[in-house]
Parts: C-alpha cells; sequence; structure tokens
C-alpha cells in the first residue's frame, strides 16, 4: 500500500489505490457529474454527506472529489475530524481529467461550477 503523509492525494495515486481499497466519492453536484466522472466512483452530493453518512465505511480509506478539490478538502478535513481515514484529490476532477486518467461516459468533460 502506498504511503501518503497529508490528506491530498495526486489524482494519480488515488487511481493506483482504487485498484487496491481506496473508496472515491464524487461530492460535485448531479450536472458535473452527469458531463464526466471516474468510473467506480459513488456520487454523493456535498449539500447530501451529513444524511448518507452511514453509506461511509468508517474503516475503509475514502477520498473525496469535487471539480477542483476545494468542495471535497472541507469533506475531508471534516470526516478526518469525525475519525474516518478520508483524503482529497488534489487539483480534483480538473486534474484528473488533465492527467488522462480514465473517466466516463465516453465523451466526458469537466462541467463548470
Amino acid at each position: 500500500m502506498i504511503e501518503e503523509p497529508g490528506i491530498d492525494l495526486s489524482p494519480g495515486v488515488v487511481a493506483e489505490r482504487m485498484e487496491e481499497d481506496l473508496l472515491l466519492v464524487d461530492v460535485r453536484e448531479p450536472y458535473e457529474w452527469r458531463a464526466g466522472h471516474v468510473p467506480g466512483s459513488v456520487h454523493i452530493e456535498m449539500s447530501a454527506i451529513g444524511e448518507r453518512l452511514d453509506e461511509l465505511p468508517a474503516d475503509r480509506p475514502t477520498a473525496f472529489i469535487c471539480r477542483s478539490g476545494a468542495r471535497s478538502a472541507l469533506v475531508a478535513r471534516t470526516l478526518r475530524a469525525r475519525g474516518y481515514d478520508a483524503y482529497n484529490v488534489d487539483g480534483g476532477f480538473l486534474d484528473w481529467f488533465d492527467a488522462s486518467l480514465p473517466t466516463e461516459p465516453e465523451n466526458a468533460e469537466v462541467a463548470s461550477h
């Protein structure tokens, strides 16, 4: 397993760790998710995290992604404070997309926020 000291993980590290044990949660709005997202990620809008907390495993590392990393960093910090093994995807879906990492649907794009 790759050791990463901080809360921020690069998109490449997240892609590797998703193959091992990492859950990726996309906290963007529905229109952003529909425009393009990471295959295998789970969509829970930032505004719904609190009411859907029971869907997040406390015993599994979980990374959060948004468009640029600001919203997901807030979610990751909040959940870390509650004892979750939470991380932020540094640079968000913008950096993921720019790194040519897997996306779906086939014509995925980064939606404006």
